[in-house]
């Protein structure tokens, strides 16, 4: 019934076949997309992804306790957090031993959380 309705856009000597192919897929096509299931805005499940906004004062939160930092657990957590150094590689670049890095690094996070979480002292 389609291609006798639309036999008027059919070119005589193109391929016939592939014309009644094109017309019964987008028939399906039509048919699927009126069989889906539409939502009120209201209806719509809640998406977790933050504005912009909050993820831009986030940022500047984070960077602000990160400045407040004692000078070695900023470097070694720059180094092993930001620039994705080894341990190894980054204890040879400040000249200490691999446990005092990991223990800066480690005392660098737990400033970091206190500070972000409302305490407001860095500890050393």
């Amino acid at each position: 019934m389609k291609a006798l309705a639309a036999s008027e856009s059919f070119v005589p000597g193109t391929n016939f076949s592939a014309w009644v192919h094109r017309i019964m897929t987008n028939h399906f096509i039509s048919g699927v997309r009126s069989r889906r299931e539409y939502r009120d805005l209201d209806q719509m499940p809640e998406v977790g992804i933050a504005a912009a906004q909050h993820d831009r004062t986030e940022l500047r939160e984070l960077n602000v306790a990160f400045q407040r930092l004692p000078r070695e657990q900023k470097e070694a957590l720059r180094m092993i957090g930001i620039e994705e150094r080894s341990y190894e590689e980054a204890a040879g670049a400040t000249g200490c031993a691999v446990g005092t890095l990991k223990s800066r690094v480690h005392r660098a996070r737990l400033n970091l959380r206190s500070i972000t979480h409302g305490e407001t002292r860095a500890a050393a």
